[in-house]
């Protein structure tokens, strides 16, 4: 408990120290953009009248590879707004552009190795939340949301327009949002705002405002004349049509099914918006990816349904995220999925997100439908936090319900997030502490879960480093969230080192880091597992590409038997052991992208050998190839298995509205094949038509012996109607 004072001392006193340099850093570059009257027609030529009347923006810098250094290409940005939109526009000239890079061509997915245009809107400019957009050549769209100034939520989807061309100068992108796709203040007439271009040849990054080498909410510019705009009536209206066919080829079942649902989003005031789902239907949600647990731990999944993804960042809590999962008090998984992944139907779901001043508020009531095992649950979560300081926050949270049993349960949690991205000329400063206690029936004492961490990272040249703690109690249970160590006590400390080369012609940067973890039960004060990674060596090309090399050395006490595998039991005691690492991955702006991983060393008494193979295919813009194949084998004492997994991901484009995304999975666990095949129609955002293909096989060996299991054909449609 020592430590956690000390540490809880720390986040605390920065909040006091840090402010002074982040005041003495250079002002924020502003602008005021011009209203208009007339709206442009979106077809990615710029040639309307309006356009003339924008505010201009041509004050770039590049900021990778070299940081403030002189754009290689010109470009131009145009600014403006009209009652309904904000418009933007883009001149993105090229003295080369027979090389200009477009291979994406399906809306949503990744723009990483193509030219693009990426801006950030922090539409309450707190430096701490804001929206991401993004388009490529093709006209692909893709989005996200800030939860914090280093969290971008992929997952999160928004509706607006976007058109491009090219010429022999270069390529153009015209593009409107909505105000009704944007939560904001009406009060306020300044939002956080920065413009970025990629120009893939050249790894060259080039921003109107940035920071350190990045940007974020936290390093953004202001826009400021923002007036007089209309969310309209502020109603969004998404009816669905499913209709459905499960058949089970073991038993010969088929079931039909045609599932109306309906999602309804109001905005009661431009800055808070109300859900309201029915029926809810998920069926054209991504796969997951498959994951083999040897640990004795469960694994986390990401979420990937897009009502709960709405407006996520809000839930947020005491820098828990998806790399830093354990003591999550709420994880929307939990909700319309059962323990073990399977669908559990949704008959009705509310919620309400948004800001109130300096509040930011979330709630979320969900009804589950009747399953063979259990009734139907209701389940309820509430988040507050105020913003405080200049970047930093303040809030708790609640949850009661359990919606995998009927015993009752019930959290409540206090945080404070520290963060200050202008700490010094190079640094940001981050802290976070987090108290909560579950209450749960027939379980008393031991229930309480806290932790705090600071950090100091910089993302150019120099050092960096963090310490962490955390305590979680025998009896903690968050029945609407996620913790997959309770009884132990957590020590955690790092550090990083990067130095970036300048005008090298192969080498973009040198990282080092070091890092370990320490975890002891509370009830024995043993020790239950200890990482020391050391990476003394990591080099990164022009194009992106790594190569380093690790060591690892893992301590695990067993305080009972553990079966590792059917039939191969690993015997209580305790093991430590010393693995190394070699990284290879040639950048994936290549036609064909390979990369390897091997791994060697000891492994609970006996040996383990490791190797992760994969290759990625760009042949052009409509095909998509990525390759996978995992392999371990393992010798004990006790016995020997090894664990195989093997995945391929295809896309093909057609164009820009039509696409066929195929997922195939296999490892020798389950020994099961899973084909997740979609085919979607997206002709303008918020319209969709999708044809869903799962597809379950048992399976004797690597696709030996396969035979069907189980098989569900969807088609859905779903159109917003915004009002």
């Amino acid at each position: 408990m020592h430590l956690t004072r000390f540490l809880l001392l720390m986040c605390c006193s920065a909040s006091v120290c840090a402010q002074g340099p982040s005041g003495q850093t250079a002002p924020r570059k502003r602008l005021e953009i011009a209203r208009i009257s007339v709206e442009p027609e979106i077809d990615g030529i710029l040639d309307e009248a309006m356009w003339s009347d924008a505010t201009r923006i041509v004050d770039l810098h590049q900021f990778v590879p070299v940081d403030h250094g002189e754009p290689s290409e010109a470009s131009e940005f145009l600014i403006a707004y009209s009652s309904s939109y904000l418009y933007l526009g883009a001149k993105l000239y090229d003295s080369d552009p027979a090389h200009i890079t477009a291979t994406q061509l399906v809306q949503g997915q990744t723009l990483q190795v193509d030219d693009q245009v990426k801006f950030i809107l922090d539409t309450f400019n707190n430096g701490r939340t804001g929206y991401q957009f993004q388009v490529n050549p093709n006209g692909i769209r893709r989005e996200g949301i800030f939860d914090s100034p280093n969290n971008l939520n992929k997952d999160w989807t928004g509706i607006w327009q976007v058109r491009t061309s090219r010429d022999d100068l270069g390529w153009y992108a015209e593009i409107a949002i909505p105000f009704t796709t944007l939560n904001f203040d009406p009060a306020s007439d300044t939002w956080g705002f920065t413009v970025s271009r990629s120009i893939a040849r050249k790894k060259e990054d080039i921003a109107w405002s940035s920071f350190n080498r990045s940007i974020n909410p936290s390093t953004t510019g202001q826009i400021s004349g923002i007036h007089d705009i209309d969310q309209g009536k502020g109603l969004d209206i998404i009816p669905s049509l499913v209709s459905a066919l499960r058949s089970n080829y073991v038993t010969g079942g088929r079931a039909q099914r045609f599932d109306p649902s309906l999602d309804v989003f109001y905005k009661i005031t431009p800055n808070l918006t109300g859900a309201l789902t029915l029926n809810t239907d998920f069926s054209a949600t991504e796969a997951d990816s498959r994951q083999v647990n040897l640990s004795r731990f469960s694994l986390f999944f990401p979420e990937k349904r897009d009502f709960f993804l709405q407006d996520i960042d809000i839930f947020s809590f005491g820098g828990r995220s998806a790399t830093n999962n354990n003591g999550i008090p709420f994880y929307s998984r939990r909700i319309g999925l059962s323990r073990g992944g399977t669908p559990v139907d949704i008959d009705a779901g509310l919620k309400l997100t948004g800001r109130v001043g300096r509040w930011n508020v979330g709630a979320l009531a969900v009804q589950q439908a009747d399953t063979p095992t259990l009734d139907g649950q209701a389940v309820f979560v509430g988040r507050a936090s105020a913003n405080v300081l200049t970047e930093s926050s303040v809030g708790m949270i609640v949850t009661h319900g359990d919606p995998a049993s009927e015993l009752a349960n019930s959290l409540a949690g206090l945080d404070f997030r520290y963060q200050n991205t202008r700490f010094s000329e190079r640094y940001t400063l981050r802290g976070d502490a987090f108290y909560q206690q579950s209450n749960t029936a027939g379980k008393d004492g031991a229930d309480s879960g806290l932790g705090a961490s600071l950090s100091l990272t910089t993302e150019g040249d120099g050092l960096g480093g963090n310490i962490g703690y955390e305590r979680f109690g025998k009896n903690f249970f968050p029945a609407l969230g996620f913790a997959n160590r309770t009884s132990v006590e957590t020590y955690i400390v790092g550090s990083q080192w990067r130095r970036y080369f300048a005008d090298h012609p192969v080498w973009r940067l040198m990282n080092s880091a070091a890092g370990y973890e320490h975890v002891r039960t509370l009830d024995t004060g043993v020790l239950q597992s200890g990482t020391l990674t050391l990476t003394p060596l990591e080099l990164v090309t022009n194009g992106e590409g790594r190569i380093g090399v690790s060591l690892v050395r893992s301590e695990e006490g067993l305080e009972e038997d553990f079966a590792i595998r059917p039939g191969i039991v690993v015997p209580q005691g305790e093991y430590s052991w010393v693995d190394y690492q070699l990284n290879i991955l040639l950048s994936n702006r290549r036609q064909l992208a390979p990369s390897f991983q091997y791994g060697q060393g000891a492994y609970f008494g006996g040996q383990r050998r490791r190797y992760d193979l994969g290759m990625q295919w760009r042949p052009g813009s409509h095909f998509y190839l990525n390759l996978s194949y995992r392999y371990q084998d393992i010798s004990l004492p006790v016995g020997d298995f090894k664990v195989r997994q093997i995945g391929a991901d295809t896309n093909y484009a057609f164009n820009a509205q039509w696409s066929w995304i195929n997922v195939i999975q296999y490892d020798n666990f389950s020994n099961s094949v899973g084909i997740n095949s979609r085919l979607r129609w997206n002709p303008r955002a918020g319209e969709d038509l999708y044809l869903v293909l799962n597809y379950n096989l048992d399976s004797a060996g690597a696709f030996a012996g396969v035979h069907r299991n189980q098989s569900d054909l969807a088609i859905k449609y779903t159109k917003n109607f915004r009002f």
